[in-house]
């Protein structure tokens, strides 16, 4: 699991690349929340990932902030929920990262450490809106189950689902406002970037089948690594889950 920690660490251990977020100390994103569970999620998630997963998990907050005033959605539209809204949308690819390189799904380690997080920075939170948490970021690329799971799980799917631009129900959301958030935090590879992450994260753990069991997202991945060893592109098995 990946262990809690404080503001102090964003100094450390950061991805390569992270210049694309200069001065993130002073600097901080517009669309973080300002209280201090999202501003020590955000500190965190800055210094371990690499920056454009951290790119496309702000813009999936953007895009999950923007669908959740939808009735359907309460309550986490409102002020208290919201600092959970951004740690489930900031860790659902935190299992990516080096620091949280488990022996799980990539998803299960990143919803492990968000929890852990919750409980060392916001302990008073309820345990079931922890679970909810937990939930929302382990099922993320199962679809059919997301969307029905719970209501922060739908909510963070289709905020996914928008920022790989999919047409879904749930996640409709204008492309205005796509774009937008793409000019404040560039895309760039992500497609490639983040299958390749997980597929590697994969090949290299212990037991690859247990770290990225068959018929699962990160399976497929690992699958087509392996199918493909001379492949430069685009993971060819990226299109398996998300809802695609």
């Amino acid at each position: 699991m990946c262990p809690p920690s404080a503001l102090e660490q964003l100094s450390s251990s950061q991805a390569p690349g992270q210049e694309i977020f200069p001065n993130a100390r002073t600097d901080i994103p517009a669309c973080v929340p300002t209280d201090p569970l999202s501003l020590a999620a955000y500190a965190y998630v800055r210094a371990h990932l690499h920056p454009l997963i951290l790119a496309h998990s702000l813009r999936t907050y953007i895009h999950a902030k923007t669908l959740s005033v939808a009735p359907e959605y309460a309550p986490w539209h409102t002020s208290a929920h919201l600092p959970l809204l951004f740690v489930a949308c900031m860790f659902h690819d935190m299992g990516t990262s080096a620091v949280c390189d488990g022996p799980q799904r990539f998803e299960v380690e990143g919803a492990d450490a968000a929890a852990a997080f919750i409980a060392s920075h916001a302990p008073d939170t309820p345990k079931s809106d922890v679970h909810e948490v937990w939930v929302a970021i382990a099922l993320h690329t199962s679809p059919g189950i997301a969307e029905r799971i719970s209501i922060l799980a739908r909510l963070v799917h289709g905020a996914v689902l928008a920022d790989f631009h999919m047409s879904h129900p749930d996640a409709c959301v204008d492309q205005k406002d796509v774009e937008a958030a793409e000019r404040a935090f560039p895309r760039g590879e992500i497609e490639k970037v983040l299958g390749d992450e997980v597929a590697v994260q994969a090949e290299q753990a212990q037991q690859p089948e247990r770290k990225a069991p068959p018929a699962t997202w990160p399976g497929e991945l690992l699958r087509s690594k392996r199918e493909n060893p001379g492949w430069a592109g685009v993971n060819k098995g990226l299109l398996f889950s998300y809802g695609r």
